[in-house]
């Protein structure tokens, strides 16, 4: 393959980049995304109007290929990235072969949105996560090992890349020193890793940057994780020793609940912390309140500030009510009509029995995991350039 590089370290979208394989999509092809895609529709409660040409035809015209894939990409305008990630990381029936005709279908495309990047950014990663071992340590998650995952996407590809693919080994860098989930959402570290996709531009598309894009959000997903599961064990751990401590109820203000949240029902909440991530995961709330809910433990254990606000003892902020019940409703599917969780919460127990069971950890399974976090407290630059 003939290389496209920058002469410097910062990538330069004014020269082209060779795309990834443009692969013509089959008629068993289409109609897969069909079904994909109606699916979709169903769930979200999308307008999708009927394509009579693909649920039929068998031995399909060139018209009807043609009007296949008008009706394609009319649905790519109505289904986000959000879509896609809540649909396949929760109730989906999506297999490797479903996510590979998705992306042989969006990296087929001559008009290249931000839209169209980002759902090819989630579906590689998302790919990879399915194919890759459970047992595969970082450190053998090199470019080599992703490139081969990946080859029934891209097919092969030249391992040789630009210098300014380096700067996403630097982000990952800074994730991995990072002690806790608070740290790693608001120091800035997150911007940098989506400014270097943003400003990649039409290097994005690269096969050899496709690559490192899908192992950099790979590796950045069990960074994550790997905090926010610590999170929620120091969570559970300071909720062990409030309720030793003959402590019921603590103030969660800072965290959207109410100044006298009672920690069985803290207990819940954190039991149940998938449905409370992915119900609302395009917005980053569960996020914020994960965070904050482990400072209102630290807190109440004498370990941090005081908790912020001003409302009333008691009071529960707006709109904070029904996301607090959903949380807590763990299995049930008040939290999002859309999703499904992967077990289901146990019922509310006594006071002593959760003291019983308070050394029960969370632990990291590779499905559990989010491809893209959209969060961040700064407009921090991406600097190739820079250290971390």
């Amino acid at each position: 393959m003939t290389q496209s590089q920058p002469s410097g370290s910062q990538p330069s979208s004014s020269q082209p980049a060779e795309p990834a394989p443009n692969r013509p999509l089959d008629w068993s092809t289409i109609r897969r995304l069909h079904s994909i895609y109606a699916e979709l529709a169903r769930e979200f409660v999308i307008d999708a109007t009927a394509c009579p040409d693909i649920e039929e035809a068998d031995a399909p015209s060139p018209e009807s290929v043609e009007l296949a894939g008008q009706w394609l990409n009319g649905m790519d305008e109505k289904i986000q990235v959000y879509h896609l990630r809540q649909f396949l990381q929760t109730s989906s029936p999506v297999d490797s072969d479903g996510l590979v005709a998705m992306l042989h279908h969006f990296l087929a495309k001559t008009t290249r949105t931000d839209a169209v990047r980002d759902k090819i950014d989630f579906l590689l990663v998302q790919y990879f996560s399915q194919v890759a071992p459970t047992e595969l340590e970082d450190d053998s998650a090199d470019l080599a090992y992703v490139a081969h995952g990946l080859e029934p996407v891209l097919g092969e590809v030249d391992l040789k890349a630009p210098v300014w693919l380096n700067a996403l080994d630097r982000v990952l860098d800074s994730a991995r020193r990072c002690h806790s989930l608070d740290e790693l959402l608001h120091g800035g570290i997150l911007e940098q890793g989506r400014k270097a996709k943003v400003q990649a531009g039409e290097l994005f598309y690269l096969p050899i940057a496709l690559v490192a894009f899908t192992r950099f959000g790979y590796l950045m997903r069990r960074v994550f994780f790997r905090l926010m599961l610590a999170d929620l064990n120091d969570i559970l751990d300071g909720l062990t020793e409030l309720e030793e401590k003959g402590v019921e109820t603590i103030d969660c203000r800072r965290a959207q609940f109410s100044a006298q949240e009672p920690i069985i029902r803290l207990r819940m909440i954190c039991q149940s912390w998938k449905v409370m991530f992915q119900a609302e995961y395009s917005s980053g709330q569960p996020l914020r309140m994960l965070v904050d809910l482990r400072a209102s433990v630290n807190s109440a254990l004498g370990r941090g500030s005081a908790p912020e606000g001003d409302r009333k003892a008691g009071e529960v902020a707006p709109a904070v009510a029904p996301r607090a019940a959903a949380a807590a409703a763990g299995a049930s599917a008040t939290a999002s009509p859309n999703v499904t969780p992967s077990k289901p919460a146990k019922a509310p127990q006594t006071s002593s029995g959760v003291a019983a069971k308070s050394k029960a950890k969370f632990a990291l399974s590779k499905a559990d995991a989010p491809a893209e976090f959209e969060i961040s407290a700064g407009s921090t630059e991406w600097k190739p350039d820079a250290e971390s």
